[in-house]
C-alpha cells in the first residue's frame, strides 16, 4: 500500500516505523529536513521538505496515486486542510487526521468532517486513545493491557501469572475442565528467562501457566474479572478495586483521564503538575472534589505527605520519559499499589520491561491500532498491536458462502491458517453496524472454537499472531472470490 504521512514528530515517527516494517510505500512530509534524514537513515522510506497544506509538496510526495493518507502534523488545521486538498485535488481514497480538538465529537463534527467539509475518513485523538485505554486499565486493576474487539463484547488481556492463584500451575487442558462455563482462552504465554528477553511459549493443553508468565487470554467481557482472578489474585485473597488514584502530570492526558473518572463518583483523585499557571487552570477546569498540587512527582517528600503508601494506582503522565520512569520507581517503592509510565522512547520502554513498574505504556502503540485497520486488506474490524509492535491480535469478518469463501461453511479444522496462527474467538449475531441482530434481538454470542465449530457468514474471528507478519495469511484465507460481489 502506498501511504503518505504529513509529520515527523513522535506520532508520525512511529506510525511510520511500525508500517514500513509491513513493507508499505511510505513517504514522510515535514518542514523540518534534519528530522526527515533522520527518519530516512532509520527506515526504508522517502521524505519530503515542505509544508502539507501545499499541492506542489502533496505532488512531490506521490499522492496522485496514494492509497492513504496519515496527517499527523502539530496543528489541527494544518491536518484538516492537508485532507480536504488531498480529497479536491488528488482523490485519495482515504484520509485519516489527528485532531485534538474536542468540537469534532459533536454531532456537527460529521458535518464538518464530512465529504462536503474537510473530506476526514477518520479522525483521530492520541490523547483521547490514551485516555480510554487507561481507563480499561482502571477498570480490571490486575491486567497488564485490556484490548477490546466486536464492539467491546469480546476482550484480550494480559496478566501476570501469580503463585497461589487457582490456575497458575496447571495445565491448560486442565483449566479447561475445571471451568467449562467460562468462555476464555489461553492464546500466547510469554516466560522470563534470566539474562535474555521474554520467550513466546506455543500454548498447547499440555502447557503449563508458571508463575510470573505474562499470559494473552481472549474471552467474553462480562468473564474478564474470573479470568484476571483464576490467574493473578491468590485464592483467598478478596478482590480490591481502585478507589486512591494519584496522576503525575495535568497536561491534555491526565486532565482528560481526571475528567473522565471523576464522572463516576468513586475515586479520590490527586493530580501533581509542576507548572503553577497550569495547576490554576486544572483546578478552575475540573470538578472540585479533585486536588491538584504544584510540585515535582519525583520529589520523595511531597510523596510521602501526600500518602502514596495509600494509593492503589499511581500514572506518571507527565511528557519527559525520565521523569515519568523516576517517579514511577519512586512511587512503587514507596508503598503504591501499581504504577503506570507513558514512555514515548521505544528503547526505553524496552527497558523497563520486567522492572518495578508494572505497565509501561507508549502512546504509539495505544494509537497504531486504530490506524492499522485501514491498512490492512479484507474485512478487518479492529487491530492491536503487542508486545512492542512484534505481535498483533486482529478481528477479521468471515463474508461469503461456501461456494465464494474459504472459512464460510467449514469447520475450524478444515481452515488451513499457519500453526503459529491462533484463532481465539468468534463472536456471531453481530451487525455491521455494531448491534446484535434483528431476530428475535437475541444477544450476539461469543464462541470459543473448537475443531468441530462451523464459521458462519458475519462471524467476528479474532485471531491472536504472535508475529505480524502472518497477517497476510490470514488475510488471503478469509478473501471472498469476485463471485460473491
Amino acid at each position: 500500500m502506498k501511504i503518505i504521512i504529513l509529520g515527523a514528530g513522535r506520532v508520525g515517527h512511529s506510525v511510520a516505523e511500525s508500517l514500513v516494517s509491513e513493507q508499505n510505500d511510505i513517504t514522510v512530509i515535514d518542514t523540518d529536513a534534519e528530522r526527515l534524514r533522520d527518519l530516512e537513515s532509520r527506515f526504508d522510506l522517502r521524505g519530503v521538505v515542505g509544508n502539507g497544506i501545499d499541492p506542489q509538496v502533496l505532488a512531490e510526495a506521490g499522492a496522485r496515486d496514494t492509497d492513504l493518507l496519515i496527517a499527523c502534523a502539530a496543528q489541527d488545521e494544518t491536518n484538516l486542510v492537508c485532507c480536504k486538498i488531498a480529497q479536491l485535488l488528488f482523490n485519495v481514497p482515504t484520509r485519516i487526521a489527528r485532531v485534538r480538538s474536542s468540537g469534532f465529537d459533536a454531532e456537527q463534527g460529521e458535518l464538518l468532517l464530512g465529504k462536503d467539509g474537510f473530506g476526514v475518513d477518520r479522525i483521530i485523538c492520541p490523547e483521547e486513545s490514551l485516555t480510554r485505554y487507561i481507563a480499561k486499565l482502571v477498570e480490571f486493576p490486575e491486567a497488564l493491557q485490556v484490548r477490546q474487539f466486536a464492539g467491546g463484547r469480546a476482550c484480550l488481556v494480559s496478566v501476570r501469572a501469580r503463585q497461589g492463584a487457582p490456575m497458575v500451575g496447571m495445565r491448560i487442558a486442565a483449566m479447561r475442565e475445571s471451568a467449562p462455563e467460562v468462555a476464555m482462552r489461553i492464546v500466547a504465554i510469554y516466560r522470563r528467562f534470566p539474562e535474555e528477553p521474554d520467550r513466546f511459549i506455543a500454548c498447547e493443553g499440555s502447557t503449563r501457566v508458571e508463575p510470573g508468565d505474562e499470559v494473552f487470554v481472549l474471552s467474553a467481557r462480562e468473564q474478564i474479572p474470573q479470568v484476571l482472578a483464576a490467574l493473578h489474585r491468590r485464592g483467598d485473597q478478596p478482590a480490591r478495586p481502585v478507589r486512591r488514584i494519584m496522576v503525575a502530570g495535568g497536561g491534555r492526558v491526565g486532565q482528560r483521564l481526571a475528567r473522565q473518572l471523576a464522572q463516576q463518583g468513586r475515586f479520590h483523585i490527586k493530580i501533581i503538575e509542576s507548572n503553577a499557571e497550569r495547576c490554576q487552570s486544572l483546578a478552575a477546569q475540573l470538578p472540585s472534589d479533585i486536588l491538584v498540587l504544584q510540585g515535582d512527582a519525583t520529589d520523595e517528600d511531597l510523596l510521602g505527605d501526600e500518602g502514596i503508601e495509600e494509593v492503589d494506582l499511581f500514572l506518571a503522565l507527565t511528557g519527559d520519559d525520565e521523569d515519568n520512569i523516576m517517579a514511577s520507581l519512586l512511587a512503587k517503592r514507596m508503598g503504591a499499589r501499581r504504577v503506570l509510565a507513558l514512555i514515548n522512547r521505544r528503547s526505553y520502554a524496552d527497558l523497563m520491561h520486567g522492572t518495578q513498574i508494572d505497565i509501561a505504556l507508549s502512546p504509539a502503540q495505544a494509537l497504531l491500532g486504530e490506524l492499522l485497520a485501514y491498512v490492512r486488506r479484507g474485512d478487518v474490524q479492529a487491530v492491536h498491536s503487542l508486545r512492542r509492535g512484534v505481535a498483533e491480535a486482529l478481528e477479521i469478518v468471515a463474508r461469503g458462502d461456501r461456494k465464494s469463501s474459504r472459512v464460510v461453511g467449514r469447520k475450524v479444522s478444515e481452515i488451513h491458517l499457519p500453526p503459529e496462527v491462533h484463532m481465539g474467538l468468534i463472536v456471531r449475531g453481530l451487525r455491521d453496524d455494531g448491534g446484535a441482530d434483528a431476530v428475535g434481538d437475541a444477544q450476539p454470542e461469543v464462541i470459543i472454537p473448537r475443531s468441530h465449530t462451523v464459521i458462519e457468514s458475519n462471524d467476528h474471528v479474532v485471531f491472536f499472531l504472535p508475529n505480524k507478519r502472518l497477517v497476510r495469511d490470514v488475510e488471503k484465507v478469509f478473501r471472498v472470490s469476485a463471485t460473491f460481489f
